[in-house]
């Protein structure tokens, strides 16, 4: 597989063997963090999603027919969270700390922002954009039967903080 993604890839092969998750005969691999100092570690990230008039109307009135939208987005938030691990292959199962889920409507837009924090060898990056991306996705779930045309968009880190590599803010 290695020989075939060299060929493919060219020139590209060499950068990407330098980074941490690619040994040195170009194979996937999990990152040994058993040696890395547990510190104090936060991510938050965020997203949105555009709905269509007859939803955002159903969320305002509280009229979805499947229930209370933020309530169920909230809580399959967590859970995803807690659960990263499970579906993205190279992800370390952490004790998560906390995590928080906010949403913002504004009109027809709904901003969601996770934020998971705890003291870990490694990261929380993935957790908070997996909880931001699961809320939309329930969010989305929920109103599909009053409007199939919404538009799920803007996921990003905002804020890292702990670890060796330190502070990332968003810039944009």
């Amino acid at each position: 597989m290695a020989d075939v993604f060299r060929r493919r890839c060219g020139r590209l092969a060499v950068s990407v063997m330098k980074m941490s998750h690619i040994d040195e005969k170009g194979n996937a691999r999990m990152v040994d963090v058993s040696s890395k100092e547990a510190t104090s570690r936060r991510a938050i990230a965020s997203g949105s999603i555009k709905l269509g008039r007859n939803a955002s109307a159903a969320i305002d009135d509280d009229e979805v027919p499947k229930g209370d939208v933020f309530s169920t987005a909230r809580i399959g938030a967590i859970s995803a969270v807690k659960r990263t691990w499970e579906s993205i292959p190279l992800c370390h199962p952490l004790r998560i700390g906390g995590v928080e889920i906010e949403f913002n409507k504004d009109g027809n837009t709904i901003c969601a922002t996770c934020t998971v924090k705890g003291v870990e060898s490694t990261g929380f990056e993935m957790e908070a954009l997996t909880g931001v991306t699961t809320a939309l996705l329930i969010i989305y779930d929920m109103t599909k039967a009053l409007d199939r045309g919404m538009e799920i968009g803007e996921v990003r880190l905002i804020r890292k903080s702990g670890g060796k590599s330190g502070e990332y803010k968003w810039q944009g």
